[in-house]
């Protein structure tokens, strides 16, 4: 009787057995693993991954990572020696990608696309839907323009400061001023005089420079600058004023400066 119970208690244990074995599977050898199950493979080796199921791969290795999924056509590999990222989903069509100090951005649903190489930067909206309550009616497509003409135009404010407006010819005999009060100016001399005249009544000048960014119009294919800063004016009597000055300045085919607005606003009395 005792050997009946033995042989069925055996059996029983084998049948376990089995089953579990069927459902998983682990081997460990040295530092390495290997877990197997109906759904997924898992595979660990020293400090590389790799797991396996029905709906993703995922591999990582150091700081690399893989990781694919078929469902959503999701994949994502990153390599962090390289300072590499890749990003593709098909469903929504976005892809990113990022090399060093390259980027790549395309959004096919909004039809928006973003590439940086080095410090060049391209924003496209072609044929995508306005979704903005208005419409501009001078431009809005812009990208990165040429910073050769921020270097003109900050020139320009060191001129200003210094009271040196001879030190550079950048102005077209054609330009046209339109400033806070209302008034335009036309021509360069008229400018330069005006200009001249204005600063003269200064004792000193000194600007501050908050932001600028060299800007390019594609469907006029023009060039601006927008830069906005502080000046601060001391007049002969002593007397300070501080204003807070946003200046849009375009530059013509001939690389020279051809329009210029400036708006103005008084400090608030936190600033």
């Amino acid at each position: 009787m005792k050997r009946i119970v033995m042989l069925s208690c055996l059996l029983l244990f084998m049948l376990t057995a089995n089953q579990v074995i069927a459902q998983e599977k682990i081997k460990v050898t040295d530092d390495k693993t290997k877990i197997k199950t109906d759904t997924s493979i898992v595979k660990t080796k020293d400090d590389k991954t790799k797991v396996k199921s029905d709906t993703y791969k995922r591999k990582t290795k150091d700081d690399k990572t893989k990781v694919k999924a078929g469902d959503d056509k999701t994949k994502i590999k990153t390599d962090g020696v390289d300072d590499k990222t890749k990003v593709k989903v098909d469903d929504d069509k976005t892809k990113i990608k990022t090399d060093d100090d390259k980027t790549k951005i395309k959004v096919d649903d909004d039809k928006t696309k973003i590439k940086t190489d080095n410090n060049q930067v391209i924003v496209t909206n072609p044929g995508g839907m306005n979704t903005n309550p208005y419409t501009a009616s001078y431009s809005s497509n812009f990208v990165i323009g040429n910073p050769a003409h921020t270097n003109m135009i900050v020139d320009m404010w060191k001129d200003w400061d210094d009271n040196a407006f001879d030190r550079h010819n950048y102005w077209a005999d054609t330009i046209t001023v339109y400033l806070p009060d209302g008034t335009v100016l036309k021509g360069r001399d008229s400018t330069l005089a005006g200009a001249k005249r204005f600063r003269g009544s200064l004792k000193s000048a000194k600007s501050t420079i908050d932001a600028w960014v060299p800007l390019r119009s594609t469907d006029r294919n023009e060039d601006w600058v927008a830069i906005w800063g502080t000046e601060t004016d001391t007049w002969p009597d002593g007397r300070v004023e501080k204003m807070q000055i946003h200046e849009v300045w375009r530059i013509n085919k001939d690389g020279k400066i051809d329009l210029m607005r400036q708006f103005t606003a008084k400090p608030s009395p936190q600033q």
